[in-house]
């Protein structure tokens, strides 16, 4: 995805999901969703290529919102809105 965040939205969680491989930083993000109220920003940090294209699929699919990436020192920060 393109969406690159210009600066990072508050986050009331964040995953360090850096070092774990697909599936790993999605599963990840699915658990940790959970534990950020309705209409928060939850932050998933991966190193792994494939997570910048599978968590806005899943968000889509589940009724979250993803918010957009930025690009940090060899990872990248994912936020998702959490929708329900």
């Amino acid at each position: 995805m393109s969406d690159l965040l210009p600066a990072a939205p508050e986050a009331a969680n964040t995953v360090d999901a850096r070092g774990s491989a697909c599936p790993g930083p999605l599963l990840e993000a699915k658990k940790a969703i959970a534990t950020v109220k309705m209409g928060d920003v939850l932050e998933i940090l991966s190193n792994d290529p494939g997570t910048k294209d599978d968590i806005p699929k899943w968000a889509g699919k589940v009724g979250h919102k993803y918010v957009g990436h930025m690009i940090a020192d060899g990872y990248d920060r994912i936020f998702v809105r959490r929708g329900k």
